[in-house]
């Protein structure tokens, strides 16, 4: 029987990630991947012959000791760090509202008084984020726990807002369970420019920029970097491939062994203890640590199951929500689009269709039971402009994650289907008119489409909402916020686990780091 010293199911990033870090630390390591590729829905793919696309499409939360740990620039993760996306908020009469630099840095479109409020405000936010953002490379501090490294870390975040100074810190105290909405609507006048931030808030979750807590949304987003700049955006060269491809060189380079194909069928649980997999060909393999990169519920439900686990840890992660909302469109264009008002360089960039934080609302409203948004709000990269060879020549390629698109509708995505398409399609040609001329082919994935084709329950791509209170000490469940589990020696790696979705890397870091660290204590205690 094949053994080794640790096996990682899940091929995608966080998965690479943590494989190759635990046999960076001295393990003999396998990752498993049940489908033909690894990547999830990282990996780049072709929806029509000679057009690619990744599902994910903007790379904003790469965590810099990830590219630093698994060397990614030296094994082919080409990225101009310094050549940020601009984010241009479309509107329908010409006049659009253009981000650059880092989130922000230079604000063009709006008038001199929202310039500057919007300087205070994207300093205030900033700061803001920065409290939080170390969380993201740690295991969260475990409540209760008591040992000296979870007080050092709620001690070093109560000093970060004591640093705030007076005014600022009852400001960030006042403002963070709030909604994004109210706080935009404090600070700012443009509705092009709170609608872009209420977007950017919501984006990915099961809220509305009215929702109580979803200025939290807002703040995760600022967390992540590229290129050592807080908010900085970046469309990856080979799409989001190239970077899951950088990933398995790495992982390969320290001695990984990745299989695909092969699908996990069991984890094996011997005296409370896990000892490896079952394939679903019967095969199984043995390991002394066994590392879960997939969705949590998938885990714990389907390859452990129900009767090995305590009963409230069961109905914990059984009530994880985790529910998505977000379609993914894919679009094999006969030439690039002309979207109202803007300039062709910034075209390379994010473009975003989000009127008014009002409007990101009214597109809300209908997901709350069970229907699509007749007007969706929308985040649009045309990645073939950053990388030619994802189309063929004369041709180009747009993605485009739509909100709202319920997992459960009502009628059934296979009568909704058509019908939100034509809504998404209105929806560009009202921005980029001529649009709909130039498709060759349209390809819409749903929260359905993108549960089956990636394996994610719920169609979610950060494996569960991030909320107040699925987030930190309660990711993915309230007393398991550590990557550890209930079964000894299996631990959890995914996007699922703290900090959470996005290519971040993080959550693979976090696990590899607690795994090495928590077997040395176990040699030096025996």
């Amino acid at each position: 029987m094949t053994s080794f010293d640790a096996i990682v199911i899940g091929g995608g990033h966080n998965g690479l990630v943590c494989a190759a870090l635990l046999a960076k630390g001295g393990r003999n390591v396998l990752v498993l991947e049940a489908e033909a590729e690894v990547g999830g829905a990282a990996r780049t793919e072709e929806f029509l012959p000679g057009f690619r696309v990744s599902t994910a499409h903007v790379l904003n939360r790469l965590h810099p000791e990830v590219v630093r740990a698994l060397d990614l620039e030296d094994l082919g993760l080409t990225v101009s760090w310094s050549a940020f996306a601009p984010t241009v908020t479309l509107s329908r009469d010409g006049n659009p509202l253009t981000l650059y630099g880092a989130y922000g840095e230079t604000l063009t479109g709006a008038s001199a008084a929202e310039q500057s409020a919007w300087k205070d405000l994207r300093a205030q936010l900033f700061r803001h984020a920065a409290i939080l953002k170390p969380f993201l490379s740690r295991r969260p501090p475990q409540l209760g726990g008591g040992s000296f490294g979870d007080i050092a870390a709620l001690g070093q975040a109560a000093l970060a807002v004591k640093r705030l100074g007076k005014e600022d810190m009852r400001d960030f105290l006042r403002v963070l369970l709030m909604s994004v909405y109210d706080l935009l609507d404090e600070q700012l006048t443009d509705d092009r420019l709170k609608g872009l931030l209420a977007f950017d808030a919501v984006l990915g979750s099961h809220l509305g920029p009215r929702s109580p807590t979803s200025l939290l949304g807002l703040y995760y987003r600022l967390t992540g970097e590229s290129g050592g700049a807080p908010g900085a955006q970046i469309v990856p060269k080979g799409g989001m491939g190239a970077v899951v491809a950088a990933m398995r060189a790495a992982a390969e380079h320290v001695g990984v062994a990745i299989r695909t194909g092969a699908p996990v069928a069991k984890i094996v649980v011997e005296k409370g203890c896990a000892t490896g997999v079952v394939l679903a060909n019967g095969e199984e393999i043995r390991a002394g640590t066994v590392v879960s990169a997939i969705n949590p519920a998938t885990t714990f439900l389907a390859l452990v199951g129900a009767p090995l686990l305590d009963t409230g840890f069961v109905r914990k992660v059984k009530n994880i929500r985790m529910k998505g909302d977000v379609a993914k469109l894919n679009l094999a264009l006969d030439g690039v689009p002309g979207f109202a008002g803007v300039e062709e360089a910034d075209l390379r960039g994010r473009l975003v269709i989000a009127p008014s934080a009002d409007h990101v609302e009214r597109a809300f409203n209908p997901a709350k039971y069970g229907e699509f948004s007749p007007e969706p709000v929308m985040e649009i990269v045309l990645p073939s402009l950053t990388d030619p060879a994802l189309a063929p020549a004369g041709s180009c390629v747009l993605s485009a994650n739509v909100q709202y698109a319920p997992y459960a509708l009502k009628e059934g995505w296979d009568a909704g289907k058509p019908k939100f398409l034509a809504a998404v399609m209105a929806q560009l040609e009202a921005h980029a008119p001529g649009i709909g001329k130039l498709v060759r082919h349209a390809e819409l994935l749903t929260p359905a489409d993108i549960e089956a084709r990636y394996r994610m329950p719920g169609g979610h791509w950060y494996h569960g909402e991030l909320q107040a209170d699925q987030m930190l000490f309660s990711r993915p469940v309230s007393g398991w916020s550590g990557y550890d589990t209930p079964i000894e020696s299996l631990f959890l790696a995914g996007a699922g686990s703290h900090p959470g979705g996005g290519i971040s890397g993080a959550p693979g870091l976090n696990a590899a780091r607690r795994i090495l660290a928590e077997r040395a204590e176990w040699r030096k205690a025996s």
